[in-house]
């Protein structure tokens, strides 16, 4: 890796930073910038280059074979006196968006759901 590369990763990564910062605020895009001096033309300059680089690790769409994933549940995921109550209307902690499959994580969700989650989306294409 040369060291423009590595100097580019580095802005990459101050950048995912910033947006992260703003999105978890619960500010819209323009009070946060005002409230932490960006303009906002520079935070959605870097919100697209974030959008880009993510768009370049995707698998590219030249196969049209599906796959079945196996997901494996323990049976403590199957409790319901550890996860904490759903307040209908609140957003999500966490939300991913692949295609046009949508993941919402709450507070409550045991890491072994998590684990396995994540593993099975990794096989989403």
């Amino acid at each position: 890796m040369d060291t423009q590369e590595v100097k580019r990763q580095h802005r990459l990564n101050q950048w995912i930073e910033i947006v992260r910062q703003c999105r978890s605020s619960g500010q819209t895009v323009s009070a946060w910038c005002a409230e932490n001096n960006i303009n906002p033309k520079r935070y959605y300059y870097w919100l697209r280059c974030v959008r880009m680089a993510a768009c370049e690790l995707l698998p590219t769409s030249g196969s049209n074979e599906l796959s079945i994933v196996p997901v494996t549940l323990s049976s403590s995921l199957h409790k319901t006196d550890s996860v904490a109550p759903i307040i209908i209307g609140a957003p999500a902690p966490l939300v991913l968006r692949i295609g046009s499959a949508t993941l919402e994580l709450r507070n409550g969700a045991s890491p072994e759901l998590i684990a396995h989650t994540l593993k099975a989306i990794t096989h989403v294409r």
